[in-house]
């Protein structure tokens, strides 16, 4: 088993990858640390409580940093909605969060583990970044860094950002930059793995909790992601990191030195990804690039069939 930490904003996507990462056999979660992103800290903190309550997901969560190391705060109310988690009725939150700050969590947890731990980050990087600026000791017990975030080609909050990386660039230059084995699921590849009706006809067809909130989930996303981008199907893109990590064989990766644009005004948080190694530089990231999307649908639908 993989042991990780699931670093999220929910996020519809974000509460799919909660979802993957708590049942799965081959996955050991530690714990689930929140930031703010998709909405405010208090609304996806609340969102990862609301998850884990509807589906008796028994994983400690910690709220975490509330803004960007650096930038002024944005969010992405467009595609999530109000909440963050608009679509599916929760019901009451049973669950309660830990009183400990997710950035020394991380730190404590890392720091008191005989075995590295993944770090699994599927919104803005300020928890890790911060982690690592605190308490560089950490990189001893990182075994890498799966994340969601960047593109080598087109940006969804500008045209040349990904919204996990603009939101706090500074952060994901801290992570990019520290030397630690880092895998980047960008929009390249996470536009690939579309939540189509045909794959969440046979996702409902399962008819436990998880698979109609699954099917909630994207019915509410499906909306959004056709109003603000046009598509025809919503892709899914927090998943990615976790079902890398249960079969790596399903996201096709390719090595690139990756940096994070600070300086430029329109190119703000950008991952500027050498595709072709024209700076001959030493890669620092490895980049996902090509998605077996069978592979992928099945390694979510097979773990939400553990679900009741």
């Amino acid at each position: 088993m993989k042991k990780i930490i699931l670093d999220v904003d929910p996020g519809h996507d974000d509460a799919v990858a909660i979802m993957l990462a708590a049942f799965n056999p081959e996955i050991d979660l530690l714990g689930i640390t929140v930031v703010a992103g998709n909405q405010t800290l208090e609304k996806t903190f609340n969102n990862a409580l609301k998850v884990c309550s509807h589906l008796g997901i028994d994983v400690p969560v910690y709220k975490g940093m509330p803004g960007p190391m650096v930038r002024e705060q944005v969010i992405a109310d467009d595609i999530h909605g109000e909440t963050g988690l608009d679509g599916p009725d929760f019901g009451e939150i049973t669950k309660k969060g830990e009183t400990m700050h997710a950035v020394d969590y991380i730190i404590e947890k890392l720091l008191g583990s005989d075995e590295k731990i993944t770090l699994v980050p599927t919104g803005p990087l300020s928890n890790i970044g911060m982690a690592l600026r605190k308490e560089p000791r950490i990189k001893e017990k990182i075994e890498q860094i799966v994340l969601m975030g960047g593109a080598y080609q087109l940006g969804n909050s500008t045209p040349a950002a990904e919204f996990n990386i603009f939101a706090d660039p500074e952060a994901a230059y801290v992570v990019f930059s520290s030397g630690l084995p880092v895998v980047m699921m960008g929009l390249d590849l996470t536009r690939q793995a579309l939540a189509t009706k045909e794959v969440v006809d046979k996702i409902g067809s399962l008819n436990n909790k998880a698979s109609k909130l699954f099917v909630d989930l994207m019915e509410f996303f499906a909306k959004t992601q056709h109003d603000v981008f046009g598509w025809s199907a919503p892709p899914v893109h927090d998943p990615t990191t976790v079902a890398y990590l249960i079969d790596p064989s399903c996201i096709e990766t390719k090595p690139m030195y990756c940096k994070i644009e600070l300086k430029s005004e329109d190119s703000y948080g950008r991952t500027l990804c050498d595709y072709f190694g024209i700076l001959k530089k030493e890669p620092n990231v490895d980049v996902a690039v090509k998605l077996d999307f069978d592979k992928f649908w099945n390694i979510v639908y097979e773990t939400l069939k553990l679900y009741k």
